[in-house]
């Protein structure tokens, strides 16, 4: 805790502000954010596209009550340089990678469009709860000027909620990349008795938070001098704001020689003999981190 009291790295918060209906989150994403980029030699672009989308993963990720509950986010190409954008979140766990076309990414110049580095593409965020064995899905096109507007699309297309998503990132040269965001709704629900808000034509009071949550510039959501009780404040400091932090961010690559050999395990044994090099290896790769595990064939067990 004290390093993030320190830094206002990678640890949520959560704020209420009960009088309007709206329930906020606000992350910024440092050492964490660094770890996992760092596996990889990224361009700029590139970058700054996965950082913003980690941001946006642990937005909504943390949003699950159940730790062992998963929240996949993946944007997918529709033409574009970027062919596959895919993060998930698991009980403050994170990780995430791109994969993309390096020369047409480059032609698309330091600062392409979302229609610019997906073409018509889609967002599909997936809601995995472990506690019920449930998975719910929600897909819709990249529209907008960012992921952040995208996602936008989905929470009124898939959840009918009124969303507000704010997502910025950076290099610095010292702290390396940071990344922040806030994500502001209006409650699924008002008072007993209420309609459900989204059937609402009138809506003052997320109007109001709303225009005010709009005032947020990027530097402030990237600003470490800043905390984000700080910015909670400094934005509804004429409302009744409660706020909580939530559980801390960590790098989350489940990879593992282990974990491999167990999917390996599952194919037949003569396909297994096929993935194998002469030195009798299948070299396994994880997108996630980078990394290559070597798995030797003969230690592959039978599936259970």
């Amino acid at each position: 805790m004290s390093g993030t009291v320190e830094t206002w790295f990678d640890q949520p918060l959560v704020f209420t502000i009960a009088a309007r209906h709206v329930r906020g989150r606000l992350v910024r994403l440092g050492p964490v954010l660094n770890r996992i980029v760092s596996a990889h030699s990224y361009p700029p672009v590139a970058e700054q596209l996965l950082a913003e989308a980690l941001v946006l993963t642990v937005l909504l990720g943390s949003t699950l009550k159940d730790e062992t509950s998963q929240l996949t986010l993946q944007a997918q190409t529709g033409g574009g340089p970027v062919e596959l954008l895919v993060c998930d979140y698991r009980g403050g766990e994170l990780r995430g990678y791109l994969k993309f076309d390096a020369d047409r990414l480059a032609e698309a110049g330091p600062e392409p469009t979302l229609f610019g580095l997906f073409g018509e593409g889609f967002l599909a965020i997936t809601f995995d709860h472990a506690t019920t064995g449930e998975r719910y899905q929600g897909i819709v096109p990249l529209e907008g000027s960012s992921i952040g507007e995208a996602a936008e699309h989905y929470f009124e297309q898939s959840e009918q909620i009124p969303s507000l998503i704010r997502l910025a990132a950076h290099h610095d040269a010292e702290a390396g990349c940071v990344a922040g965001g806030l994500l502001l709704q209006h409650l699924p629900q008002g008072e007993v008795g209420r309609d459900r808000l989204h059937a609402r034509q009138d809506r003052p009071d997320w109007d109001h938070a709303r225009t005010i949550a709009e005032t947020l510039k990027a530097e402030e959501l990237t600003d470490p001098a800043t905390s984000l009780e700080t910015l909670a404040w400094r934005l509804f400091h004429e409302e009744e704001v409660r706020v909580d932090p939530d559980v801390m961010v960590s790098r989350g690559c489940r990879c593992s020689t282990q974990y491999f050999a167990g999917v390996l395990a599952q194919f037949p044994e003569s396909e297994r003999r096929e993935m194998a090099d002469e030195a009798g290896l299948i070299q396994v790769d994880c997108a996630f981190c980078s990394r290559i595990f070597p798995i030797p064939v003969s230690e592959i067990g039978a599936p259970e």
